[in-house]
């Protein structure tokens, strides 16, 4: 079974951080213990509080590589807007176009359209088809979209190549 680039990330900055907790922090502690007294020791502090924030985003990154790998792929929608498809809108009171991907919070970048499934666009866009059209209210307005194009995460991430 293919998995979300999103989980191959994860996994990644998990190793890196899991071998700075591992190997580095204990390196540094005892670099810094062979100085003496741990009262006035700025740098046995400063790895001890590093190791605390390893320690936690471990945790962090534990949780969310097992929720993503846990989620059931056959219930997003395969012909509707759902976590990670790419939806092309063209604005319906200015004729513009913008394109948004619907991504996890950890890939979450407004300004380059990717926007989470619990943002105001995001929500309106959710089980949407192409076609049909979406009202967001938004602080500054009441934006109204109408879906052109729509690739879902089945679609982008896991259609097997044409022979």
């Amino acid at each position: 079974m293919q998995e979300l680039p999103i989980v191959k990330q994860l996994k990644e900055e998990l190793r890196k951080v899991e071998k700075e907790l591992r190997i580095d922090i204990p390196k540094e502690l005892r670099t810094a213990a062979a100085h003496g007294d741990f009262r006035e020791n700025a740098e046995y502090e400063a790895a001890k509080q590093r190791q605390s924030y390893l320690q936690a985003r471990v945790a962090h990154l534990t949780s969310r590589v097992n929720m993503l790998v846990s989620l059931k792929l056959d219930n997003i929608p395969k012909d509707a807007v759902g976590f990670g498809s790419r939806v092309h809108l063209e604005d319906l009171n200015t004729g513009d176009e913008v394109v948004y991907e619907i991504v996890t919070p950890e890939e979450v970048d407004p300004r380059n359209g990717k926007i989470s499934v619990s943002s105001p666009i995001g929500k309106a866009l959710l089980n949407k088809k192409s076609g049909e059209e979406a009202t967001v209210n938004l602080p500054g307005g009441v934006k109204e979209y109408a879906v052109k194009e729509l690739y879902t995460l089945h679609d982008l991430f896991f259609r097997k190549p044409d022979r």
